[in-house]
């Protein structure tokens, strides 16, 4: 599976987008690397970009913040969201902006590839309902998510101390990674 066309790779973790630029290359597909909201936004303006894989958390910037921008740059663009941090509210909040699809990291090559062709299969669901942790973690993203990442913002809002929703968020970075 190959595409001849330019990605836009946008990512703050430097080592990543190295691997990532590498095994695309392997692949036949070109590759440009961004690690900020004005570096992607000034690679779309000077080259032809015709996919995109977006992180979800660059450096304190949010992914989804850029989403819409770089869609109006280039409308005919296909973004992935990747994320070490992922929820069903950044998921849903990803595709209403303009995503092709939301993945978690770490993800293969292969999934990555996957990711940018159309769903032919019904979603997999779980028999099970969600336990009450993951049901707190959607709750705390989708907080997150309102208050655009602030993590002060988002405490207040649950009613939290803030070093407790830090603690949480890094528990499950951990669990995720």
């Amino acid at each position: 599976m190959s595409d001849n066309r330019t990605w836009l790779l946008v990512d703050d973790d430097d080592a990543f987008l190295q691997v990532l630029q590498r095994s695309l290359s392997r692949q036949g597909i070109e590759s440009r690397l961004a690690r900020s909201h004005q570096e992607a936004r000034e690679a779309l303006t000077t080259g032809d970009v015709h996919r995109c894989v977006l992180d979800l958390n660059l450096a304190g910037e949010s992914g989804l913040q850029l989403l819409p921008d770089l869609l109006e740059i280039r409308p005919d663009l296909d973004i992935l969201v990747l994320t070490g941090y992922g929820s069903i509210a950044t998921a849903v909040e990803a595709m209403r902006r303009g995503a092709v699809n939301y993945l978690c990291k770490p993800v293969t090559l292969n999934q990555l590839l996957a990711g940018f062709e159309p769903l032919d299969a019904p979603p997999n669901l779980r028999n099970e309902p969600p336990s009450v942790e993951e049901m707190e973690w959607e709750h705390i993203q989708r907080i997150l998510n309102d208050n655009e990442g602030n993590v002060s913002a988002t405490a207040r809002a649950l009613n939290m101390h803030r070093r407790t929703l830090q603690r949480k968020l890094q528990k499950h970075s951990r669990w995720r990674n």
